[in-house]
């Protein structure tokens, strides 16, 4: 029973739940971190969205049940490799979609009906939208864009534009090197939006991406306010340099993100390993301590000086 149960946590792809992570963004960004309320409901939101994507990710494993067994590492996830039956996985689709619907419903008439978009995009990805190439990344990155607005809506403060745009090419860039991973290492069978690619495209498109993210983190960093909160030190700031403009002391954390972008892209092209890109930002010790001296910083110019 305890085996079944840790073959359950791994077909619903528990160490895929940090893509959801991104819903805090909102509270993060609005200066509301440490308000308990609303980190509450943040947090009821990640866990709802968080069964949504392990719906997601069950479906899609029983329509790639054939490609999944010829693939390197994917014939040994549990659909695959026979750990979970047929039957037993579509019982568990039908289940968590249920169940997540209706956590989201109760959670507010708006939420619901962003889950149910969100889970009906995923669903039409794992049955059409995958096999035709770029309506596959966008597709993806459209999602990533659903979960931070999904913050939205548990909190009711907003994301300004050029933040969204960020996220948007940011997940794009990401679902853009993960096609290169697969392409290169497992070949066009992989997948069959990868008979559309070729690497000289995805290296367009990675680069176009890459680029797009960095600037629009750029301008957010600019033209956005801090948020009107009583911060640690803003009263001796506000006395004795009442001129500074605290926002764009967010610039200095630009080169971070340059940095964290391209090192992404480095370890794909060094190692491949594009395909798992939760594996890359929890195991690649340079790129870890990027994102830690980034939410540092973060922290420090919005809830502290």
């Amino acid at each position: 029973m305890k085996k079944k149960f840790f073959i359950y946590l791994r077909a619903l792809r528990v160490n895929q739940w940090m893509k959801n992570l991104i819903i805090y963004i909102s509270i993060i960004f609005s200066g509301q971190l440490f308000n308990p309320e609303l980190f509450v409901k943040t947090t009821e939101a990640f866990f709802i969205f968080c069964l949504l994507s392990s719906t997601s990710y069950v479906l899609n494993d029983i329509i790639d049940y054939p490609l999944d067994r010829k693939h390197a590492f994917k014939k040994y996830r549990p659909i695959a490799a026979g750990d979970i039956s047929m039957p037993e996985a579509t019982f568990t689709v039908f289940t968590l979609t249920i169940i997540s619907l209706l956590l989201a419903l109760f959670f507010s008439i708006q939420f619901f009906f962003l889950s149910l978009i969100f889970i009906l995009l995923h669903f039409f990805y794992s049955l059409f939208l995958k096999k035709y190439p770029v309506i596959d990344i966008f597709t993806i990155s459209l999602s990533f864009v659903i979960r931070a607005f999904a913050g939205v809506i548990a909190t009711g403060f907003h994301l300004p534009i050029w933040m969204m745009l960020t996220i948007f090419f940011i997940s794009l860039f990401m679902a853009t090197v993960k096609r290169h991973a697969e392409l290169v290492a497992q070949g066009k069978e992989s997948r069959f939006s990868l008979y559309r690619y070729n690497e000289h495209f995805l290296d367009f498109l990675t680069y176009s991406s890459a680029t797009s993210a960095i600037m629009s983190y750029s301008f957010y960093t600019y033209f956005e306010k801090l948020p009107p909160i009583q911060t640690l030190f803003g009263e001796y700031f506000s006395a004795n340099f009442p001129d500074l403009e605290a926002r764009k002391l967010m610039m200095v954390t630009i080169p971070l993100a340059v940095y964290g972008i391209t090192r992404y892209a480095q370890l794909l092209y060094e190692r491949y390993e594009g395909e798992r890109p939760e594996k890359l930002i929890t195991s690649d010790k340079p790129l870890v301590a990027t994102i830690g001296i980034w939410g540092i910083i973060l922290i420090i110019l919005i809830y502290i000086l």
